[in-house]
């Protein structure tokens, strides 16, 4: 039986958001990309529902993009926009979720996951544990939402910093900049610790928190409309470049990449 890419557990008013596929390191190849919208959207219908902990299982909080994605994308543009269109849908979904989400990142995160994760309410994490978004690379644009995400939550000049050198931030480094709200000592103490927030927020008056939810998702969404597109468009521009493919084989080959450019 396959394992699924997603899983979701009630906790009373809070529910738990997983991603359960550690063989694969929660990669966000077709399936958990395409299954991820319809649960925020359940979740976000479930009147029961008050707050969500997304969490994951394994060595990594999410090794991002699939690397088997950029190879498709590549060899047939078809599959490139498809995956776009898919792409933006994923990232808006979060954007615009209308209840509070705290992200519990016991592992590394890499790429689209990161994003993803900096448009959460509260993220709790280690010390050592790394976000990073290593799109360049990969030959690629950082277009599928960290042009968006990371600006915001670091600064505009750090997130130049780390975007355009595809560096990673540490746990710590995350919370003295304030994209990371708190820190816990172990990755389980780290999951105890989003439920234990998860927890707080939906004790309070739910249309106060969902609706204040909601004021604070426009900020978001001014940056949304103004880059989204342009960075997942340019995005694919690079995909289908010589250089996306030399970093695949690099990275597969344990090797530096020979750039050309082209």
């Amino acid at each position: 039986m396959t394992q699924p890419a997603i899983e979701v557990h009630g906790h009373g008013t809070v529910a738990e958001l997983r991603l359960s596929r550690p063989d694969t390191l929660n990669a966000f190849d077709d399936t958990l990309v395409n299954e991820l919208p319809g649960a925020l959207v359940a979740l976000a219908r479930d009147t029961s529902v008050r707050a969500v902990v997304w969490t994951s299982t394994g060595k990594h909080f999410s090794a991002g993009g699939d690397m088997d994605t950029i190879l498709a994308g590549h060899a047939d543009v078809n599959v490139l926009m498809r995956g776009v269109d898919d792409g933006r849908r994923l990232f808006r979904a979060f954007a615009d979720f209308p209840k509070p989400l705290v992200t519990a990142v016991q592992g590394n995160s890499f790429g689209v996951s990161t994003s993803l994760v900096f448009t959460s309410d509260a993220v709790v994490t280690t010390p050592t544990t790394k976000l990073s978004d290593p799109h360049v690379h990969m030959g690629l644009v950082a277009g599928d939402g960290g042009s968006v995400a990371w600006p915001p939550s670091v600064g505009l000049m750090r997130a130049k910093r780390r975007l355009l050198w595809g560096e990673a931030l540490t746990g710590q480094e995350a919370y003295d900049l304030g994209v990371v709200t708190d820190l816990a000592d172990t990755p389980e103490a780290v999951v105890a610790t989003a439920f234990e927030l998860a927890r707080r927020v939906a004790a309070l008056p739910p249309l106060a928190t969902q609706f204040t939810k909601r004021t604070l998702n426009r900020a978001l969404a001014a940056a949304t409309d103004q880059v989204l597109d342009t960075g997942f468009y340019l995005e694919a521009l690079t995909n289908r470049s010589a250089d996306a493919l030399e970093a695949v084989a690099a990275f597969k080959e344990k090797r530096q990449g020979r750039w050309s450019g082209q």
